[in-house]
């Protein structure tokens, strides 16, 4: 069978061995080279010369292969599913033919060998371009034509070269001066002006190779700005400061516009001008004294430039600035100082310190300009110790006394410094360790340039005569005169004997309290460099990168540490030095000038609040406590702060609600009125423990007693309520009148003036010699009496007769109230009594009341609530009553004592105590 079949079916079918395909997407016919076709050698022998199928090889493959004509063996190859080119551009298969075997079940068939078919997809241009941005935005600056302003660029999801490649671009838009090329550049076609037209809105589509134009068009902004200034931008020239906010950004948005520079690298110096706000800069407005004390100085320090005052009156004739406490000299004053301030000699070691504001000398050879000058006060002219400006030197002379020391010695001391002759304020301490003497200024150590030597001066009995602003010539004169004038500024001078003063505490106290500050310094960008001056007043940055120069100076900020700080303007400077890359001409940044406006502090209003009259007896007076006199004192500082009124609608003002606030203070001064203090009978006192612990200083004189030192209001108050007030004798004594004045910031801000009047409180005396009440009354009765202040004084002893006898009647009416309440309570307790003994009648128990005898207590509650509350009336009346008449109470328990007395003393034993309780006999009671 095997062998008849080989017989009929002998050969193979035929085909090629390769076919190359085009199929157009979205098509499912395939154009073949060469055509599908199959040969067979037995043709035409039924069913073995005739191709029944083409089959091909491959997995998931959207292609299938039908036989057209069997005899011919013509075949057709076709998609059985939509063909996307997007998806998948060529597709590589095997196919092969088959005949139809020996019979027409097919069986027997034969295969020919595999052909390779490749079929290429074939692209419709199906999708349209779209652009990569929805808008697009560009500046450009006026006056110039630009190669390229900016480029757009759209894009095509075909899959051929031909549909998804961009051909062309166009500018939709007419009438506008701009281009574009193939490539999506767009240009101007003219120069364009800003004053002409700012800002350009262009549309722009695109075509592919195809010519299908874009789905949407796109949107091209393009703005026009000025010719470019470089310079700093976005900034503002005022920048307000509110006291207390600490430290603010002085430009948070501003940047640098370089114009395109090429710049390697800017300098910036921003400088805070303060020099004509008080002494250089906002400062401690405190005296000399607190500020020493506050930055730690030494104590005995003595201030030769203090407040004009009746102690300190050699400052009197001077012009002076008292808020700031600026002495200024016009080269025709002087001030001599009184000879116990100052120490005749001093040691080889003292301190000298001053605020010193100087200018330039007229003339080509300058006069001396005395300072400080210690010279002979007649006869002779010698100088003794001085210190001086010459020629812009700074000049201190020290002449040692002979029997010291028989020697050449170091006696003149030369610094040449610039800032001598500046007209600004300098801090200037000289401190004196002999024979070294070293100069500081600003906190800067300065050794002299010259030191001349000079022989000791020779001993004598001629009095001495220290000076302020010139130089006492008191002999080789016709007539004593100040000499050697100072033109000037001068503030703080003080002088320091034995003492030598600390790099920490000089410090300290010429520093400023306000400055530039860099807000967070570890967020500055890297390769920033920084560096402040010791005043804070410049700082210098320099870095390679703009962005971070940028950043850097956004965190520059102005801060102020005063609680009140000196209101008014602070100048800012801004300047910058660029260089940049190899160019022979780089850009130039003009100076910035700005000013930050310190705004009006609130200001407090410091209130002194206490017992305004005091009564102590003569025992309290000669005590050794003596009398207290502001044990209740408060010192309160409040501010008025505006309230808006709740209906937004109404046009009512806001009112105004205080509100305390804390601060410290530096001065209470407790004067005496009426005439001083006689010494040999009175005094006012204090304990130092008290100062001390609290870190304030006081000063005692039979004017009164001034406290100083800066220190909290509570701190105040603790030593004022240990003020005391002793009187040796005060028989002769009536009152005393005191007054209390409170200061912050030197006298900046002052409290009211709170007057304290003591009197003294007479022992009142019975004519009974036998027996003697002594009658204390407390303060707060008689301020009840005594307060209408248009009546005077008020005679006590007149008083507190009056106020006995209206408390007796009440006493007397009272007790006849006790006592009917008394019977009443008798009645109801005997009715109880006798139904209890008909019951007990009942229950077969006898009792016998013959010889009964009730003792009932009128003062305890009874369970009626009726007589409750009016027993418990009665006792708050005798409360209240006893409060107020606690002046009288001893004479009040005398006269009880009297009368009970004569009513029974075995029956009625009472104390002095007024709440004893009382016991009733009523056995005599009939019923």
């Amino acid at each position: 069978m095997r062998k008849t079949q080989d017989r009929v079916n002998k050969h193979k079918p035929w085909i090629e061995t390769s076919y190359h395909g085009v199929i157009t997407e979205n098509n499912d016919t395939v154009i073949l080279d060469p055509p599908l076709v199959a040969l067979d050698k037995d043709a035409p022998v039924p069913f073995a010369g005739e191709i029944c199928a083409f089959k091909i090889h491959g997995q998931e493959l959207p292609f299938e292969a039908v036989v057209l004509n069997k005899t011919s063996g013509e075949g057709r190859l076709r998609a059985k599913s939509p063909i996307d080119c997007e998806l998948q551009k060529e597709y590589t298969f095997i196919i092969q033919a088959y005949d139809c075997g020996v019979g027409p079940r097919e069986t027997a068939w034969k295969k020919s060998h595999k052909a390779v078919v490749h079929i290429q997809v074939k692209d419709v241009n199906e999708f349209a371009p779209t652009f990569k941005e929805p808008a697009y935005r560009a500046v450009v600056t006026e006056g110039k034509i630009y190669d390229s302003i900016l480029q757009v660029e759209a894009v095509d999801e075909d899959c051929s070269p031909q549909y998804s490649q961009i051909c062309n671009y166009e500018i939709i838009t007419t009438d506008v001066p701009f281009a574009i090329d193939k490539n999506g550049n767009i240009r101007n076609t003219e120069k364009l002006s800003y004053d002409k037209q700012r800002q350009y809105e262009i549309l722009v589509t695109a075509y592919d190779c195809g010519q299908k134009p874009a789905a949407q068009d796109t949107l091209v902004q393009v703005d026009v700005k000025p010719v470019c200034k470089p310079g700093w931008q976005d900034w503002t020239k005022r920048i307000e400061y509110q006291p207390g906010s600490g430290s603010m950004p002085l430009f948070p948005s501003i940047h640098l516009e370089t114009c395109d520079g090429a710049v390697s690298s800017i300098q910036i110096t921003t400088e805070l001008q303060t020099n004509y706000i008080g002494k250089g800069c906002d400062r401690e407005t405190y005296s000399e004294r607190s500020l020493q004390k506050l930055c730690g100085a030494s104590s005995g320090i003595i201030d030769l430039l203090p407040s004009p005052s009746a102690a300190t009156n050699w400052t009197a004739g001077l012009l002076v600035d008292s808020s700031e406490m600026i002495f200024q000299f016009d080269g025709r004053q002087g001030a001599k100082i009184p000879d116990e301030i100052v120490p005749k000699n001093l040691t080889d070691q003292f301190t000298i310190t001053m605020w010193m504001k100087h200018g330039p000398s007229p003339g080509v050879r300058a006069e001396k300009e005395t300072i400080l000058c210690n010279s002979d006060k007649t006869e002779m002219n010698r100088h003794h110790y001085a210190l001086y400006v010459h020629n812009c030197r700074l000049v201190f002379l020290l002449r040692k006394d002979f029997d010291q020391a028989d020697t050449f010695r170091p006696a003149e001391f030369h610094w040449k410094l610039d800032q001598i002759c500046d007209k600004e304020w300098h801090y200037y301490v000289i401190n004196v360790e002999f024979p070294v003497v070293t100069l500081y200024m600003d906190g800067a150590t300065y050794e002299p340039y010259l030191v001349t030597n000079d022989w000791p001066i020779h001993p004598s009995h001629i009095a001495m005569q220290l000076t302020v602003g010139a130089c006492w010539q008191g002999g080789e004169v016709t007539k004593p005169r100040f000499a050697q004038f100072f033109h000037g500024s001068l503030a703080s001078l003080t002088i320091r004997p034995g003492k030598m003063e600390s790099q920490k505490v000089i410090s300290c106290l010429q520093a400023c309290k306000e400055g530039l500050d860099i807000n967070s310094l570890e967020s500055l960008g890297q390769g920033i460099k920084y560096h402040f001056n010791p005043s804070q007043s410049v700082l210098v940055m320099e870095g390679d990168d703009i962005g971070n120069i940028n950043r850097a100076l956004q965190k520059v900020s102005y801060i102020n540490s005063r609680q009140f700080p000196t209101a008014g303007v602070r100048r800012l400077r801004v300047s910058s030095k660029v260089q940049c890359f190899g160019e022979d001409v780089c850009i130039s940044v003009p100076d910035m000038d700005a000013y930050v406006m310190v705004l009006q502090a609130i200001e407090p209003q410091i209130s002194l609040r206490g017992t305004d009259h005091l009564w102590r007896p003569t025992t309290q007076f000669e005590s050794a406590r003596g009398v207290t006199l502001f044990p209740d004192l408060k010192i309160v500082s409040t501010f008025a702060k505006a309230e808006a009124p709740g209906d937004l609608r109404t046009t009512a003002p806001k009112s105004a609600v205080l509100e305390e606030m804390l601060h410290n203070l530096d001065f209470c001064d407790i004067l005496v009125l009426g005439g001083d203090l006689d010494p040999r009978q009175e005094c006012l006192e204090l304990n130092h423990s008290e100062l001390h612990q609290r870190h304030l200083d006081a000063t005692n004189s039979t004017a009164g007693y001034s406290i100083y030192g800066v220190g909290s209001m509570s701190r105040y108050e603790q030593v004022l309520h240990h003020i005391r007030y002793r009187n040796w004798h005060p028989g002769s004594l009536e009152t005393r009148r005191f007054r209390i004045k409170c200061s912050e910031l030197n006298g900046r801000y002052t409290s009211n003036e709170f007057n304290l009047e003591v009197s003294v409180l007479r022992e009142a005396r019975v004519s009974d010699k036998e027996h003697v009440n002594h009658l204390i009354v407390q303060p707060p009765f008689l301020q009840s009496v005594h307060h209408p202040e248009s009546q005077g004084s008020i005679q006590h002893s007149s008083v507190v007769p009056s106020i006995a006898t209206v408390v007796i009647i009440i006493s007397v009416c009272m007790l006849v109230f006790v006592v009917a309440m008394g019977v009443y309570r008798v009645r109801i307790a005997h009715q109880h009594f006798t139904q209890e003994a008909e019951a007990a009648k009942e229950a077969e128990m006898d009792w016998d009341d013959s010889a009964l005898t009730i003792t009932v207590n009128p003062m305890e509650k009874h369970e009626e609530p009726g007589h409750g509350e009016e027993e418990t009336e009665e006792e708050e009346e005798e409360e209240v009553e006893e409060d107020v008449s606690s002046s009288s109470s001893e004479s009040e328990d005398s006269e009880e004592e009297e009368e009970e007395e004569g009513v029974g003393r075995g029956r009625h034993g009472q104390s002095g105590a007024r709440h004893t309780q009382l016991e009733w006999d009523d056995s005599a009671l009939p019923y």
